[in-house]
């Protein structure tokens, strides 16, 4: 898509601050962070929304959301249990789709988000 801003960060055309590359997601932080710690991870194909997925996007989704926790762990925000069997630390991830959905950016994505916790009460 010639306007999506998303795909032009694939393209390299739009600098990101990029976390994770492979062939088919790619991941960066959040230029309007919502939390610490507040990662997007894309596709590189360009699907609009979570609600133009199809069984031929099962593989992508998996991936998308299997990389969460380990971005999580590499940026500090994933689950831990001590000793004692208490934890702490944890992570939040959301897909936004449509209008009412609260989605911006007209181009699949998953947010990751995670820190220090004064950012829970906020509407994400």
């Amino acid at each position: 898509m010639d306007n999506c801003i998303f795909c032009k960060i694939v393209a390299k055309q739009i600098p990101a601050a990029v976390v994770y590359e492979d062939d088919d997601l790619l991941a960066f932080k959040d230029i309007n962070p919502a939390a610490p710690v507040h990662l997007l991870v894309i596709p590189k194909q360009h699907v609009a929304t979570l609600s133009d997925c199809t069984d031929a996007h099962a593989a992508v989704l998996g991936k998308m959301l299997a990389l969460a926790p380990k971005l999580a762990k590499e940026n500090g925000i994933d689950v831990k249990t001590d000793a004692n069997g208490n934890t702490s630390g944890g992570f939040k991830t959301l897909i936004n789709a449509g209008p009412d959905g609260g989605q911006e950016v007209y181009h699949l994505h998953l947010h990751v988000y995670g820190g220090p916790r004064p950012w829970r009460g906020l509407n994400i």
